[in-house]
Formats: structure tokens, C-alpha cells, sequence
């Protein structure tokens, strides 16, 4: 009788397979939708209950920026009476940090951005508290570098260890705009079908869009086979979730941006080496206290800057083949281990030892998003050959791909009908876009022309941008941080980038206010253009409903 009831349970909470909006989510929609309609009623815009119209927020990744970005735009939307006119809340990379520190605030949305303001430049979290999660963290079956990037963005960055589970949000209110997280596979991220790449994480659901391949949020993690649930697994805290969607790093060749153009490829496993261990001890500064954790760190990066001089461009020129390059970066990635190791055996602070110790062994390995994989053995063709024989998947930084959430957002599944998106990117403005154009044409999805002469504008853009849809495409308003209202010309725009950069040590409070401010302004400056597509919206959604 027992395993009569255990194969019924695990029946239940098979694969999903649906191009449509899942129960709980459809429900929350739902009621946030009356959240809605009353808000649009306050600013003087006629809707109909069954006329709503579907407006989603979605801020690019760009790690801190993006995070305190983020919060800035939505201090200032609440501000202006915009936020609750907001359906979804979608985010990739550094929005996302600030994504799931909001949400542990069932009534954020509410008047209580002030705090998630103070949070940003909060006194941080206890060293103790931070290595014990990660401590616990290692001893499970999928133990990755993810796992020691997110115990040091939350506590670093952050400022806050948020243990609770993403599905514990599937049984609130309406109260907030609905949330959805994005990332990538890593393998089919480089190697596979557009179908396998994007991935979405919901207080309800998990999986690929493209695919309609979902499992319930509580179970990612869990051990399927043949879409029957075999084992299930905790599931994942949001400080482990933080850094799947915020796991830039674990793709080579954004670290490659960062290292000296002399070396090339062959030097795949030093350069991991090097740059992992120099973030590292970068975010592990801003985790700890007391002079002696800071001197022992001192030594490590005097490791480090020996090692780059040791290490230099003439031995590396010397060695003609890529044989040879590849054998000398083995060698070279294994003495700075070995130094290291030296280094943090005979180290005063036994946290920062602790926290070294960890991670010296993922290093090499260079492995990132570890999840057991739902599709494992699934008897579909449509399923992607990588993701029907192998047992994990890797999830990490969707920022990689494009970086903000467009793909989760178009066609026919949540029918949006206006985007707005705050850029806080690092790279070319307007890249997000023509990526998503691209995506969208791939998957064959509408998405609005972009006017090629505007492209132009990317090294001192506008502060606003407006793409209208026709038809079923959404409209989209587009809002660069670094723009002609902020900045006199081009090379200030540079500067600010420059400045602000994705890969440096966590901001300081000036820092943090400045980028506060600056969003804030963006939003404030374009409050009548925002008005003005909402209310245009509303139109669009009701002849778009009429023609359906």
C-alpha cells in the first residue's frame, strides 16, 4: 500500500509539458490584475476588468549596479504611482540579487522600499553565519563554485542571508508585481539547440520555455528519470538561487575579458585559477573583520602579484605551440595552488582559512550551477540529446546569453503588451535589444522594429526610448542608466561605465547613492512618457483582445 501511494505521489509531480501559464501562476495573475485595474483607475486611465493590460519591469543583469540600480527604479516608480501598474517583475544577473532581497518582504511593494534602500549599505552579515551555510552547502551531492560565488554575493553584497525557498512565495498575495528569474544551461549555451537554452524560475514552476518543459519549483533539484520523480531533494534557498542567476563568472570568456591579451586559450586552466582565487579575495574583504584576516589576505594577494610576475608574458611567448602552452598553464595553475595551499595552512584567521580550503578544490574543476536534471532519460525527441543522457544540467548567469529577461516575456504564453527597461548593462547600449530581436525571430516570436539610425546613439544615448508594438509585438520603453540627461558627451558616459564597472569590490555608501539617485531620476524624468504608453496600452490590449 505504501509504495502504491509513493508511486502515485511521484506521479503527480511529474514533468509539466504546456506552452501555457501553470494553475498557481495564472491564479496570481489573476488577483494581481485587480491590483492593477484599481491603480490605473487612481491615475486616471479606464480599464476593464477583463481588459487589464500586462505590463512587465525588466531591468538588465550588471551585477551591483544592477542590483542598486534596480532598487532605485522602483523606489521612484512607487514613488510616481507606477508600480503597481506593473503585472511581472523579470530579471537576469545582478537584478535578480535585488530581485530576491525584495521578495523576502511579502508586502514590499507596499510603501516599504525604504528598506530595501537601507539594505544596500546595511552593516552586512556575520562571518560565522556565512561559512556555516557553506560548510553545510559542501557536504551535499552537487557542490559547486556557485555555491561559494552566492555565500559571498549575499553576505558581501547584499548584505543579507535569505534562507527561505522561492516556493514559499507560490501561496501569497497579489500584492507584488509576479516574479520571474532567468538563466541559462551552460552546455547549450555554447554547443546546443536554441530550444535547450534559456531557463526560468518561478515561485511555482521551473524549466524551459521553449521546450514547455517544467517541474514544480520546490522539486528543481530533485532526481527524475523519465519524467517520474525519483528522490526528492531540499530544495534550493535563495542564497543558492542568487548565484545561478548571477554566475557570470562561470563562463570563461567573461573572465577572459579581464586577463592580459597575451594569453590566450591554451591558458584556460591558470587563468581560472588566477582569477578565481583574485575575486575571491576581493568579496571575501568585504565578509570579514579585524586585522588579521585583512593582513593574512594582504599575503595572499602578494601570492598573487608574484605569481603574475613569475608568470609573465616572455615564458609564456617562448613555449611556440599550443602543446606547450597548455602544459606550462597546468604547471603554472598547479604551483599557485600549491602556494595557496601553503598559504592558508599556516593562516591567523581560521574563517578566512576555512573559506580558502573550500574552494581551492572546485577551482581546477571549474565547475558551476551543478542541478540534477528533471529530463534525464525522458522519452521525447523534442528533448535535446544533452538533456535526455545526462543525469545534471548547469545553470548559470542568463546575463551570458541576453542579458535581460526578453525571452521569458514574449509571445503568446503571458501575452505581454508593454516592457519597460531600465538598461544598467556594462557593454553597448541597445545590445540587449537586437539580441532579443534576434532571439525572437529564432524562435519566431513578435518583437517591435528597432529603427537601425538608432543604434547610433550608443555611445551617449537618450535617457528614453520608446519601440512601438503592432499586432501582438509588445511596445517597449527602453531606459540607459548612463545617459545624455546624466552625461555632457560620450566620454563621460565611458567614465561613468568605468567607474561603476560589473568586476570590483562591493560599492561603497557613496558609491551606492550616486547610482541610487541616478535611477531614481531616470524614472522620474520619464514619468509623462511611461503614462503615456500605459495608457496607450490599454488601448492595444483591448483591439488586440477584440481581434482574437
Amino acid at each position: 500500500m505504501d509504495n502504491i501511494e509513493g508511486n502515485a505521489a511521484a506521479s503527480k509531480k511529474a514533468v509539466r509539458w504546456s506552452q501555457s501559464l501553470c494553475a498557481g501562476e495564472e491564479e496570481y495573475v489573476r488577483q494581481r490584475k485587480q491590483v492593477v485595474l484599481k491603480k490605473l483607475s487612481s491615475l486616471g486611465i479606464n480599464a476593464t476588468e477583463g481588459l487589464v493590460p500586462h505590463i512587465a519591469l525588466l531591468p538588465s543583469g550588471g551585477g551591483q549596479r544592477a542590483a542598486v540600480g534596480l532598487v532605485g527604479s522602483l523606489y521612484q516608480m512607487e514613488k510616481e504611482g507606477l508600480l503597481d501598474t506593473l503585472l511581472y517583475l523579470g530579471g537576469v544577473s545582478g537584478s535578480t540579487w535585488s530581485m530576491s532581497s525584495l521578495y523576502s518582504d511579502p508586502q514590499w511593494s507596499n510603501h516599504k522600499l525604504d528598506g530595501a534602500v537601507a539594505r544596500l549599505s546595511g552593516p552586512g552579515v556575520e562571518v560565522g553565519l556565512a561559512l556555516g551555510w557553506l560548510d553545510e552547502r559542501s557536504k551535499e551531492e552537487h557542490f559547486s563554485l556557485t555555491d561559494v560565488w552566492g555565500v559571498l554575493t549575499s553576505a558581501g553584497i547584499m548584505k543579507q542571508m535569505d534562507l527561505r525557498r522561492l516556493s514559499d512565495e507560490a501561496s501569497r498575495n497579489a500584492s507584488n508585481p509576479y516574479p520571474i528569474y532567468c538563466a541559462v544551461e551552460k552546455h547549450h549555451l555554447a554547443n546546443g539547440p536554441i530550444e535547450g537554452k534559456w531557463f526560468e524560475v518561478s515561485p511555482h514552476e521551473a524549466g524551459f520555455p521553449e521546450l514547455g518543459a517544467f517541474v514544480e519549483t520546490s522539486l528543481l533539484g530533485s532526481r527524475f528519470q523519465g519524467g517520474e520523480l525519483l528522490e526528492q531533494k531540499p530544495e534550493m534557498d535563495m542564497v543558492q538561487l542568487q548565484d545561478v542567476f548571477g554566475s557570470a563568472l562561470a563562463d570563461k570568456d567573461t573572465i577572459g575579458d579581464f586577463i592580459p591579451s597575451w594569453l590566450t586559450n591554451n591558458a584556460a586552466e591558470y587563468l581560472n585559477v588566477y582569477n578565481a582565487l583574485q575575486k575571491l579575495v576581493a568579496m571575501t574583504r568585504s565578509t570579514i573583520q579585524g586585522p588579521a584576516a585583512f593582513s593574512d589576505l594582504d599575503k595572499l594577494q602578494k601570492i598573487l602579484l608574484e605569481d603574475k610576475v613569475n608568470h609573465n608574458e616572455s615564458a609564456w611567448r617562448q613555449s611556440r605551440s599550443a602543446e606547450e602552452r597548455s602544459g606550462l598553464s597546468k604547471q603554472w595553475s598547479l604551483e599557485l595552488l600549491t602556494a595557496v595551499e601553503t598559504w592558508s595552512q599556516n593562516l591567523e584567521d581560521i574563517d578566512v582559512s576555512h573559506l580558502i580550503q573550500k574552494v581551492l578544490p572546485l577551482i581546477l574543476k571549474w565547475e558551476w550551477g551543478t542541478t540534477a536534471n528533471f529530463l534525464y532519460q525522458h522519452q521525447d525527441d523534442t528533448v535535446p540529446p544533452y538533456l535526455r543522457l545526462e543525469e545534471t544540467f548547469h545553470l548559470i548567469d542568463a546575463g551570458l546569453m541576453v542579458n535581460t529577461a526578453y525571452p521569458s516575456f514574449l509571445g503568446d504564453k503571458r501575452d505581454i503588451d508593454l516592457i519597460i527597461a531600465p538598461d544598467f548593462s556594462s557593454g553597448s547600449m541597445f545590445r540587449t535589444l537586437t539580441l532579443a530581436r534576434d532571439y525572437a525571430a529564432a524562435v519566431k516570436k513578435p518583437f517591435p522594429e528597432i529603427n537601425e539610425t538608432i543604434l547610433e546613439d550608443r555611445d551617449w544615448p537618450k535617457d528614453c526610448y520608446v519601440f512601438e508594438g503592432k499586432g501582438k509585438e509588445p511596445t517597449i520603453v527602453y531606459m540607459p542608466l548612463f545617459n545624455r540627461n546624466n552625461c555632457k558627451d560620450a566620454d563621460e558616459v565611458k567614465a561613468r561605465r568605468e567607474e561603476f564597472s560589473t568586476f570590483q569590490h562591493p560599492y561603497n555608501q557613496e558609491k551606492i547613492e550616486v547610482l541610487l539617485e541616478i535611477a531614481k531620476a531616470n524614472v522620474k524624468n520619464n514619468k509623462e512618457t511611461l503614462l503615456r504608453e500605459i495608457n496607450k496600452t490599454v488601448k492595444r490590449h483591448a483591439s488586440k483582445d477584440e481581434t482574437q
